[in-house]
Parts: C-alpha cells; sequence; structure tokens
C-alpha cells in the first residue's frame, strides 16, 4: 500500500510512493491534518454481544499488545533460521518450506460416508460407487479430496510470487493473527466465512494460514472445474468443487445424491478436526446451504461445537476478473491468469480475521432467529396501493437465503435457524471489511462531485469522511500523511478519471470519466461505504421524501418551514428499510427499531433540530398523562426499554439552517440512489420483457433494459449493474409484482395479475421513486428553497 509513513505496518510495509512536489500539497498539508492512524486504530471484528455472551467473554482479543502490521508479499531472510548471500535469494523457499502444514490421507472416507443413513437412502440398493451410475460416481469421487503437504508448498510460494505481481501488498492484522492462535488452542474446528467478491478471495485467506502457521482449511469452490489434471491439483489442495455436470451450485444441489454426499463429508471433516472456508454471496445468499451443514452437524453431535471466523478481505483495486472460476482448457486458464496480471493499477489487500465465536451458542441462544417474519408484499402491498400504513411494523422474510430446494430434509425450524446464521455472517463480515483508501475518494467523487473537484476539496473532504469512519468504528486500509493517500488513491484509479490542471495555481481539477465501466467501478469501490452509512442513508431518504410529500400537497413553491413528525419520519424509514437487500442492518435489530434509529441519526448529523414545544402544564405532568411512567408487568427485558417514553411523547423535527445541511442531506441520499433507480427502471422495464420467462432468461433480458436505459440517460450508468440487476429483480419478486412457477426443469418467472393493470403498476414506482426523486431530481429546487443559489 501506498503512504504508510504515520501507520506501524510493520516489516515489509509497501514501498512509499513518491509525494506530488506541488505547491498546492504543501498548503494542503498546512491547511488539513488527518485523523491520527497511528498505533490507537479501531478494534474491529468483536463478536456479537446479544448472540454469543459467552464467545465475548473469552477474551480472545484482550490483553494483546499492539503488533502492527505485515506485508505476507514481502519476505526476507530475517523470516528464516539462515543468514547469508544465498539466503537471501532463496528467502521465501527456505520460509514456505519451514511452514508446518497438517495433512493426512484419505483413507477410508468414502466408505464412511456411504455407509451413513442420509446416503445409504439414496444409494439403495447399490453398495459401491462402481455399482452407481456415472453421474452419482463423479459426486462420489469429490469426497475423495485431502491436503498434500508438499503440493500445498508448491503452490504456497507460487501465490507470493502471484500476487507480488497483482498486488503491491496484502496486509494482515497481527494482532487479530494472534488472536486467532489463541482460538485454535480451544481444539474446536473452524470455519472461515468471507463474501465472494472474486476468484482470489479463497486463495488469499490460504495464504494467508500458511503464512502464519496456522491449519489449512477446506475450501469450498462454488464453481465446476472440468479441466482433468486442474481438478488433481485443487482436490489435493483440499478443495471441494462442484461436479461435472452441475454449471450452478443450484444446478448441483437438485441430484437427489449430491447434497446428502456433501452433508456427510463436512460432518465427517469437522469430526476429524478439520477446518472449513465457506464463501457467501451477497446477492443470492448461496454459500448458505454449507453453513447449515455446519450447523447440522453441531446439532446431530458429530462435532461438539465449531468456531466460527469472519474474515473481511478489502480491496484497493478489485481483481479485473470477476469470473469465479477459469474456463475449462489449458488456454483459457492462461487467458484468466493473464487477466489478473494486465491490470494497470496494483492496489493493496488488507484481509482481517475477526473474533471467533461458538456457533453452538448462537444457535443455543435463540437470540439469532428470523421467525415471525411475513412476505414483502404484506408489508408494504398496503402502503404502495392503498397508502395504509398498518402493515408495515413486522420483519421481511428472507427465505430465499435458503431455498427449500437446497438441503431438503430440514426441518421448517432448522432452515429458519440456518438462515438467521447466515444473514449474521453477511453482516458480521460486511463490517469486519476495513475501508480503502479507493472506496473513500470513489465515493466522492461518485456521490458529492459528480461534475469534478479539486484536489484541496477532495482532500477536506476526505478527511472528513475518515473522521466519521473512525467515529463509528470502521477500520481503515491506508495511513500516513492526507496528501499521499489521495495521491494514491488517484494513481490506482488513473484510468477512471480525467486530471486538469486549474489556472493560475496549477491545482488539479479530477473527474469521473462519465462511461459505463468507470461509473460500475467506482461504484463496486463505494459499496461499502453504503453499508457504514446505512442508518444516516435511509434516515435522509426518509426526510428528503416527506419533503417532496408535503410539497407535492401543496402544490406550486416547495416549502420547508414545516415541521415533520416522528411518527412519519418513522413510518417512511421503516418502508425504505423493508426494500433494502439482506445484510445492511443489523441482525439481531427488529426493523421498528432500526427505523427509529435514522430518525435520531438525522438529529446527530444536524440534519434535524427538534422543534420545541410549549405546553400549559408542566413536563412531569403531561408525561403522566400520557402514561409513561406506567410499568410493565413483564419480566422480559426486550419488552421494556428505554424507547417507551419516546413512543408516548411524539416528537416533531425541523431542518435545520446551516449551509453544510443540504450538501449532508444529498450525499447520504445519493447512497442509495443506485439500487433505487434501478429498481425503478426494472419496474418500468417490465411492460418490455416476454413472460413467462426463466429466472436466467430474466436476468439476462433485464439487463439489456436497464443498459439502454443507462444510455439514454448517460449519467447513472452504475445502475445497470448485474448485481442490481438481480437484486431489484428479487425485491420485486417479493413485493408480488413478479409471480415464480416452480417447475421441473426451471423457475419460470411471469407479472403478478395485480400488476397488469397499469395503475397498480404505477403507484408501486411511485412508491419506490419517493426516496429516489427529493435526492436527486429535486436537488436543485431544494438548494433554491434553502437559499443556498439564487433563483
Amino acid at each position: 500500500m501506498a503512504a504508510l509513513s504515520g501507520d506501524n505496518f510493520g516489516e515489509g510495509s509497501a514501498p512509499q510512493i513518491k509525494r506530488p512536489a506541488l505547491s498546492w500539497g504543501v498548503k494542503i498539508r498546512k491547511k488539513l491534518k488527518a485523523p491520527f492512524l497511528g498505533k490507537f486504530r479501531p478494534l474491529v471484528g468483536q463478536c456479537c454481544h446479544q448472540c454469543t455472551p459467552e464467545s465475548v467473554g473469552r477474551k480472545l482479543f484482550q490483553n494483546i499488545p499492539w503488533l502492527g502490521f505485515q506485508n505476507l508479499l514481502y519476505i526476507k531472510e530475517t523470516h528464516t533460521r539462515y543468514r547469508g548471500w544465498l539466503v537471501r535469494r532463496v528467502c521465501c523457499v527456505l520460509f514456505i518450506c519451514s511452514r508446518n502444514v497438517d495433512s493426512g490421507p484419505v483413507g477410508d472416507r468414502l466408505l464412511r460416508i456411504c455407509s451413513t443413513d442420509r446416503v445409504k437412502q439414496v444409494l439403495t440398493p447399490q453398495s459401491s460407487v462402481k455399482e452407481c451410475g456415472e453421474e452419482a460416481s463423479r459426486i462420489l469421487t469429490l469426497t475423495e479430496t485431502f491436503q498434500s503437504a508438499t503440493l500445498i508448498r508448491l503452490v504456497g510460494w507460487f501465490l507470493l510470487r502471484f500476487f507480488s505481481l497483482m498486488f503491491c501488498s496484502v496486509q494482515v492484522n497481527l494482532s487479530q493473527m494472534a488472536a486467532l492462535h489463541r482460538a485454535t488452542e480451544l481444539n474446536i474446528p473452524l470455519v472461515y466465512v468471507y463474501i465472494r467478491q472474486g476468484a482470489v478471495d479463497q486463495a488469499l485467506i490460504s495464504l494467508t494460514l500458511l503464512c502464519h502457521n496456522l491449519k489449512l482449511p477446506y475450501s469450498i469452490y462454488p464453481a465446476p472445474v472440468h479441466n482433468s489434471w486442474l481438478r488433481v491439483i485443487l482436490q489435493k489442495l483440499g478443495v471441494i468443487f462442484l461436479p461435472d455436470h452441475a454449471a450452478t451450485e443450484q444446478e448441483a444441489e437438485s441430484h437427489s445424491l449430491y447434497s446428502p454426499v456433501m452433508t456427510s463429508l463436512v460432518g465427517k471433516l469437522l469430526k476429524a478436526g478439520e477446518s472449513l472456508s465457506v464463501g457467501v454471496c451477497e446477492e443470492s445468499g448461496y454459500g448458505g446451504q454449507w453453513l447449515a451443514r455446519i450447523r447440522q452437524a453441531v446439532a446431530e453431535g458429530l462435532v461438539p461445537d465449531v468456531s466460527v471466523v469472519p474474515v473481511g478481505i478489502s480491496y484497493d483495486c478489485h481483481p479485473s476478473c470477476q469470473s469465479m472460476q477459469p474456463q475449462p482448457g489449458m488456454l483459457s486458464v492462461l487467458r484468466f491468469v493473464l487477466s489478473l496480471l494486465s491490470a494497470d493499477e496494483r492496489g493493496g489487500v488488507r484481509i482481517h480475521f475477526a473474533q471467533a465465536f461458538s456457533l453452538k451458542e448462537m444457535c443455543d441462544s435463540g437470540k439469532c432467529r428470523v421467525d415471525g417474519q411475513r412476505p414483502l408484499q404484506d408489508l408494504l402491498l398496503p402502503a404502495a396501493l392503498h397508502n395504509r400504513m398498518d402493515n408495515i411494523f413486522g420483519q421481511k422474510d428472507i427465505s430465499w437465503l435458503l431455498p427449500s430446494t437446497f438441503l431438503p430434509e430440514l426441518s421448517h425450524t432448522e432452515r429458519q435457524q440456518s438462515t438467521a446464521v447466515t444473514l449474521h455472517l453477511m453482516y458480521s463480515v460486511t463490517s469486519s471489511m476495513a475501508v480503502m483508501s479507493t472506496s473513500v475518494v470513489s465515493c466522492l467523487l461518485l456521490n458529492k462531485h459528480r461534475r469534478g473537484v479539486r484536489v484541496s476539496v477532495l482532500c477536506a473532504d476526505l478527511c472528513w469522511l475518515i473522521e466519521e469512519l473512525l467515529f463509528r468504528r470502521c477500520d481503515v486500509g491506508f495511513g500516513g500523511s492526507l496528501v499521499s493517500v489521495v495521491f494514491h488513491a488517484l494513481s490506482v484509479l488513473r484510468p477512471h478519471l480525467l486530471m486538469a490542471a486549474a489556472p493560475p495555481s496549477g491545482e488539479p481539477i479530477v473527474t469521473a470519466r462519465l462511461d459505463p465501466h468507470t461509473l460500475l467501478t467506482l461504484s463496486r469501490h463505494s459499496q461499502l461505504l453504503t453499508h457504514i452509512f446505512i442508518t444516516e442513508a435511509v434516515g435522509a431518504c426518509a426526510v428528503s421524501a416527506l419533503l417532496c410529500e408535503v410539497a407535492g400537497c401543496g402544490g406550486g413553491e416547495m416549502e420547508f418551514d414545516v415541521a415533520l413528525g416522528q411518527e412519519e419520519l418513522t413510518e417512511k424509514s421503516l418502508q425504505l428499510t423493508h426494500l433494502l437487500p439482506a445484510g445492511y442492518i443489523p441482525p439481531c435489530q427488529t426493523a421498528y427499531s432500526f427505523a427509529v434509529d435514522t430518525v435520531d441519526s438525522m438529529v446527530r448529523c444536524g440534519i434535524l433540530i427538534m422543534e420545541e414545544v410549549h405546553r400549559d402544564t408542566p413536563v412531569c405532568d403531561f408525561w403522566k398523562r400520557q402514561g409513561v411512567f406506567s410499568w410493565t408487568a413483564s419480566d422480559d427485558p426486550e419488552l421494556s426499554s428505554d424507547s417507551d417514553c419516546e413512543k408516548q411523547d411524539t416528537r416533531s423535527y425541523k431542518l435545520s439552517q446551516p449551509s453544510e445541511c443540504p450538501e449532508l442531506l444529498f450525499f447520504l441520499c445519493s447512497l442509495l440512489s443506485a439500487q433505487l433507480r434501478a429498481l425503478c427502471w426494472a419496474i418500468e422495464s417490465l411492460d418490455l420483457l416476454p413472460f413467462p420467462l426463466t429466472e436466467a432468461a430474466c436476468v439476462t433480458q433485464l439487463h439489456t433494459h436497464l443498459r439502454n436505459k443507462a444510455q439514454l440517460d448517460k449519467v447513472h450508468y452504475e445502475s445497470s449493474s448485474m448485481k442490481l440487476v438481480r437484486t431489484s429483480l428479487r425485491t420485486l419478486t417479493d413485493f408480488g409484482v413478479l409471480t415464480a412457477d416452480r417447475q421441473s426443469e426451471a423457475v419460470y418467472l411471469e407479472i403478478s395479475p395485480l400488476f397488469l393493470q397499469a395503475e397498480n403498476k404505477h403507484k408501486v414506482f411511485q412508491f419506490v421513486s419517493q426516496f429516489l426523486n427529493s435526492g436527486q431530481r429535486e436537488n436543485a429546487r431544494l438548494c433554491t428553497a434553502l437559499g443556498l443559489v439564487t433563483k
């Protein structure tokens, strides 16, 4: 990583990037001072105090001195037991050879798996692999994976060389690694969970564990591998991949033999004390079926407990190839490797290993659950079609995270518990990720300075945003002087930026290129900031939606000298909260309490101020008359909270008048604008799709229509990404706009009869767009009304 002076990154920090010798750089250093990012960094990755209080009590992170950071790619002779001229040239080989690799033979694992009850029910009356069909034999041979110590060391050396060409550094927190060593002393199998971002995520985790003498996990690789020699190598590295006949996880799970065999394999591996590594897809929730299998192994007593370790991986520059696997064939594999190495920008990587927690404790505590949920159409359709708010107070159903086609033997309660665990881990992993400098700069260029900005202003905003991140106890993946951090981020993002010198000072002006690839890349970089500021973003959208609603009712010129009721703000926030994808709000918090927090966050940000209420009676008499001093007879601490007083004493708020308030309001609104705009475009495009369509065909055709919308818009290309297409399609299905007909060969989507009427479709469009238009289309009118610009 660049410019790490001022941060204790230990030995092997990335080489310093030369600071720009410009007069404006000297002025910035004199005027601005970056937040201190040295020894006292936020402690991230602590486990949930509500779901796993006993795991918190283990204090794995406590009494560990600050050990700084280490660059895994920087190996020198001091990392070996030898010294000398020759050692300095082969130190990487000597270092890898000295690593401990626990490997064991496969033995009779396949026989033991075939003897389990769940596999016997499928294999009967066959008794051996040879007597099964060819397709079943290929599935059973997937269980023969093992770890070869020699091959692991060879691949470890290759990965060090490979990543040194691909990244400028791979930084790990040594204090977190010390806590992970403590977790291994409990003699409980470890399960590493991460969010799938690219093809190298798992390799980075395995390399980190290898370099720190930790047991390498058996990895779940969610892709088919057709090349025979590559399959042999991966099986000797402990990789579990999809069978040949399946192109996707959904297709593999639909096979009657695959699910029981994989469930038995997971149980046998955990029983043998092996570790596992599981990636979860943020869009579809795929990967959650493996967490369900791990929970099943604990529930059946195959292993007493499992320690789960969320792993957050942050990239300065995401790998250029987003495919989860190379295509079959030697030539395609070479092209795949070259695509990763051909990128002009070489950013850094930060890996955070969060605190290990007990899976058994999480499941037994009863705090992590998703029971009592209702379909999204039950929660929002009355509000969208009839403006009725009585049904919005509930929890949204997210059963699609673990569909019924996956692990059909699970009961309803077990499926709900596994879904809750998956949702909790998705949030935990995201919360453990460090914010990189490219993420902060991309967020500012995309959501605040879309028309360009001077570097001095960019540095000031960067300083402000870093302070906000540290205030929220989020770690950042950089350090050093402010100018150096900005210079590094701009150098990594250089292919996506336009820069010009502004006379007479010569200070650079930076703006993003208005092309699809650039805006999609910047949007992906800034996605983590949306997760961090989600409370403020939802609150800002609710505030601006209410302001526009008041203006629409009154007609004519917009009037902002109005009071916004707490109840109305909470309802708007709750509506938008239900529209959010899974993994954004804390899993142990109800949607209603999150909506209440969004209103409070607007006051903390200075966007809203509480309106003074003049009463004739004393406050104490008013509270007594309203019943605030009455106590509930229940002993349940969840039912009695400090918010009871707030429910009785309804408050109202006004928009504050400082000049920075509207700018901050629009910035927070724009964090969710890409998702909301994609959903609006998807609703508009429904009439153009030839329903009924298979789910895959619907995604493809809807993506085409969204790209056409973006071409006509010529500005908001970030709303046409494939990820947002899938998310929008999921929301429309949950909303009841689309109905899913699951047939034997595929899932077919069709417009619901209720929404064949253009009026109902328009109402849903207006319901969604109310949160978007207020922050985008009304931007100029809001500024005019608040006196920021003259008419």
